[in-house]
């Protein structure tokens, strides 16, 4: 089962209860982001973040779960899906929609920020009401679109492994910048920028820059 990440990040927490807090005509009581897992495969996700944790095992269990993944997105479906999930086929299809009725949820929207290599970042809001209107999900998927950059930086912070040294260097690397160019420009020597590189390949597991770099986008940092 893949494992959530820190959750003790103020800044995310607070974040995602503000969030809640603005979508509250549209009665959303909970969100959940899942990412790619770097250390996976393709179709491979992990809990990025959630709000409230109390629903932290039905958040793990749709992680777990093949719906919206990797199969989805290689089809001609949508970026963003709304569902009742009290649908009888709906509901009999996988743990994680039992888990959500459970507790009390008939609702969800989904929107996808794709990445590299087939990659995606999926936003997840979930409300104890069937919504009627077509409207009402659209309002729901722009929330998400106008707060991403934001979400992402905050959730980036709360979780990446990576300095913010070591995620700079990646960041301008991604770029085009050399480690001369980049040394040149935090100010460093270049053999401090590839000390960076290194320590950020090690904790990537992986043994060159480009692969280095991919695994910076699934972990939301670039």
């Amino acid at each position: 089962m893949p494992s959530p990440v820190n959750f003790d990040s103020i800044a995310l927490d607070s974040m995602m209860a503000d969030w809640i807090s603005a979508l509250r005509e549209y009665s959303v009581e909970a969100l959940v982001v899942l990412g790619p897992d770097p250390f996976g495969q393709q179709q491979d996700r992990v809990l990025s973040a959630i709000h409230p944790p109390r629903f932290l095992d039905a958040a793990l269990a749709l992680a777990s779960s093949r719906d919206f993944g990797a199969p989805w997105r290689e089809s001609d479906a949508p970026l963003v899906a709304w569902q009742h999930i009290a649908n009888s086929d709906a509901a009999s299809s996988g743990r994680w929609r039992l888990l959500w009725l459970a507790h009390g949820f008939q609702s969800v929207v989904r929107v996808e920020f794709p990445l590299t290599s087939g990659r995606a970042f999926e936003c997840f809001m979930l409300s104890p009401r069937q919504f009627h209107d077509r409207a009402e999900a659209a309002a729901l998927a722009w929330s998400a679109l106008n707060i991403w950059p934001l979400f992402k930086r905050t959730m980036a912070a709360a979780s990446s492994p990576l300095s913010p040294r070591e995620s700079e260097c990646l960041v301008l690397a991604f770029e085009g910048l050399t480690a001369r160019q980049t040394g040149e420009r935090l100010q460093c020597t270049e053999r401090t920028v590839n000390y960076h590189m290194a320590n950020a390949m090690a904790k990537l597991k992986v043994d060159n820059k480009m692969s280095a770099i991919q695994r910076a986008c699934w972990l939301g940092v670039i």
